[in-house]
């Protein structure tokens, strides 16, 4: 089972470099330390940027801050039963 909390952590973290606000996805790319093969994983959860952008609805941006931007991302990957 994944731990959400570090989840978010490690999206934070791979995210807050980016330059807010963002106003898409490709927004966020230079700031990613693999870019979109950056891997985001905990317990039997692993997802790379890449997918996390096909995998969830994209958000609702513009975003001004990671943490509402990842907030969005979590509880999307919920809904969609991937956590």
């Amino acid at each position: 089972m994944a731990d959400e909390s570090e989840l978010r952590d490690q999206m934070i973290d791979a995210f807050e470099g980016a330059d807010y606000p963002i106003s898409s996805p490709m927004d966020l790319v230079p700031a990613l330390p693999n870019g979109p093969g950056t891997k985001f994983e905990s317990g039997d959860f692993s997802m790379t940027a890449m997918e996390l952008n096909t995998k969830t609805s994209g958000g609702d941006f513009p975003y001004e801050d990671p943490e509402t931007f990842v907030d969005d991302v979590i509880e999307d990957l919920k809904e969609q039963g991937e956590l």
